[in-house]
């Protein structure tokens, strides 16, 4: 995978949108640029707008704070048709997260309808997958390539419990903790979902069946990104996984329009 920053433009953006960013607590700015998506056929560049990205995933104290806000996301009330029965199983009560987990470790457990609810109780919403993936491309500063990271975490599994947020990689962005740590949620995950025989289904992006079999992806050898794409195609919006967690994103313009509202 690669990707594509203009350093000029870079860097008038972070001017730009500096003095936003200190009200805007855990909130990384993302310049705008190009990258290529390891599972599409066709190489082509994909364009990304600027946005910000939490720098961290949500933790289990931030979604506290939401459940005791919003009470039918707690696990005794949330409904089936929204979360599976292993809602965040993993903590004591409705209101406690016990001891199993530590405040700043990863919420995880929690479906996309109670992901998507947490992003919009505080101004945000869940970002896309070519946002993530743009964010998820960025260099790592003190770990090594992300390939490693990726297959490393792959190979020993998932630690129980989760390491704290912003103790493993961090990327060129700022951005904390985007490979080997948890699965995270985006908004349009099943945007690539694919049937037993996709080829066939023209309902579908036909640039991304086969996965690492298909020679013509941008990179055929990142079979670590092409596990990303099959496990989002295996998800359903109402699923939680023991390393599924999320983090929010927002516009910049949503920015640009609250600075302009409280002159």
């Amino acid at each position: 995978m690669s990707i594509n920053f203009d350093i000029r433009k870079l860097a008038l953006f972070f001017l730009l949108v500096s003095p936003l960013c200190t009200s805007a607590k855990e909130l990384v700015p993302v310049p705008a640029g190009e990258f290529k998506m390891p599972a599409v056929l066709n190489k082509k560049s994909i364009a990304v707008a600027s946005f910000q990205i939490d720098e961290h995933a949500v933790t289990n104290r931030e979604y506290l704070e939401f459940v005791k806000a919003v009470p039918e996301w707690r696990k005794s009330r949330v409904k089936k048709i929204f979360a599976d029965a292993s809602y965040l199983n993993y903590w004591k009560r409705d209101d406690d997260f016990g001891k199993v987990a530590l405040p700043q470790s990863p919420a995880v457990q929690v479906s996309w309808y109670a992901a998507r609810a947490y992003c919009q109780w505080v101004g945000k919403r869940l970002p896309s997958i070519n946002e993530w993936e743009y964010v998820a491309s960025a260099p790592l500063k003190n770990q090594g390539d992300i390939k490693s990271v990726i297959l490393e975490w792959y190979g020993k599994g998932t630690e129980w419990p989760l390491p704290v947020v912003k103790k493993k990689s961090l990327n060129s962005l700022g951005v904390y903790d985007m490979h080997g740590v948890i699965w995270e949620w985006v908004e349009d995950f099943n945007s690539s979902l694919v049937t037993g025989e996709s080829r066939a289904d023209g309902s579908l992006d036909k640039n991304l069946f086969c996965g690492a079999g298909a020679s013509g992806a941008a990179d055929p050898s990142d079979y670590a990104a092409f596990m990303r794409f099959a496990f989002r195609s295996s998800l359903q919006a109402r699923y939680t996984v023991q390393n599924l967690g999320f983090r929010c994103a927002k516009d910049i313009v949503e920015l640009n329009t609250e600075k302009n509202a409280e002159k």
